[in-house]
């Protein structure tokens, strides 16, 4: 009876200190702001910069426009691109489309390429909400989320809107899960460009 309640005993204490351990770990990777290849713009760990030697490739697809012209990401291949996964009925989606326009514009002439992939949307009420933001950029119709299966093995596309930066090699160099921001986009993308 003795032996049993210390085993017990020492199997509690070797538990708590692998616990502990964790935690420890994860305090110390929250508080420095990285994680093995990943910064966190601002020390927000919903904005994110993967540091080269560990982006991962993005998959590659090819799909119909909301207009209804072929688009392959393999076409975009040598520019970076800014992948943005959002839909009509999304509130936030809404919220950073005004942004995200200002955005496209400003870096045309940097070999940045803006493309969106429109998910769970009818082509419709796609087209009257970029008609209505003024979004000037193609969108993929995604209404099955195929390309947002895709994207989230390799990275945490699940939520929407969520944005993927790639890089001119074809690699996803940063992350924004939420509603993206002026400062936070314009980092990453500086982060892409000395990266080159």
């Amino acid at each position: 009876m003795f032996i049993a309640k210390r085993r017990t005993v020492v199997t509690v204490a070797a538990v708590a200190a692998v616990l502990l351990a964790g935690a420890l770990a994860v305090t110390l990777t929250q508080g420095s702001g990285q994680a093995s290849g990943v910064t966190y713009v601002d020390g927000n760990n919903a904005q994110r910069v993967y540091t080269v030697g560990h982006r991962p490739l993005a998959p590659d697809f090819t799909a119909s426009s909301l207009t209804g012209t072929r688009i392959s990401l393999a076409s975009y291949r040598g520019k970076a691109v800014v992948l943005n996964f959002w839909g009509s009925w999304c509130p936030p989606c809404r919220a950073e489309a005004p942004t995200l326009a200002v955005l496209a514009e400003q870096y045309r002439s940097q070999d940045v390429s803006f493309l969106g992939d429109d998910v769970g949307d009818t082509t419709a009420n796609a087209l009257a909400f970029t008609h209505d933001i003024g979004i000037t950029y193609p969108s993929v119709n995604d209404a099955n989320y195929s390309i947002v299966q895709e994207f989230s093995q390799v990275v945490p596309v699940g939520y929407t809107p969520t944005t993927v930066v790639i890089d001119p090699t074809g690699h996803i160099a940063g992350l924004v899960i939420g509603p993206v921001t002026y400062q936070g986009m314009t980092t990453i993308l500086h982060d892409v460009a000395a990266s080159r």
